[in-house]
């Protein structure tokens, strides 16, 4: 079972809006809403989402941002996003995943990955201690209501 990756196309977006929904269990993620936040990342240009697939078929995503950090000589890369479809878990399609971008980043001169991960995801937390990350941090989010 060869694990090919590549940059995201137009074509990869219903199966990865699938993974958003059905392994992250975003389910405010839609083809439009996805479709139109694809294009400004794409504007933007420090954004990056390259999927995994496997004979053709989008079984896996990473997404990731460039971001800049003051007291960072080379800033560091976000990952924003990590699924793998629940058929492909613990096939390496994730690790590739995380191979991948690690080899991105290196190419842009970024030694520094950062990601958060849900409290209750545990198994996602073993996975990324299986693949170097250290649990370092807490991450905070407040959502503010927009008048």
């Amino acid at each position: 079972m060869e694990i090919k990756i590549r940059e995201i196309i137009e074509d990869d977006y219903t199966e990865v809006v699938f993974l958003w929904n059905n392994v992250l269990g975003v389910h405010t993620v839609t083809y439009e809403s996805f479709h139109i936040k694809m294009e400004q990342m794409r504007k933007v240009g420090n954004y990056k989402t390259f999927v995994a697939l496997i004979e053709n078929h989008v079984v896996g995503f990473i997404s990731s941002v460039h971001a800049l950090a003051v007291g960072s000589a080379n800033d560091y890369l976000h990952i924003t996003g990590l699924a793998v479809h629940n058929d492909f878990q613990r096939h390496k399609v994730g690790t590739e995943l995380l191979r991948y971008i690690e080899n991105h980043a290196k190419d842009c001169g970024i030694s520094s990955i950062i990601l958060c991960s849900g409290m209750k995801r545990t198994g996602a937390h073993a996975f990324y201690e299986q693949n170097g990350y250290d649990k370092d941090s807490y991450c905070f989010d407040k959502f503010i209501k927009l008048d």
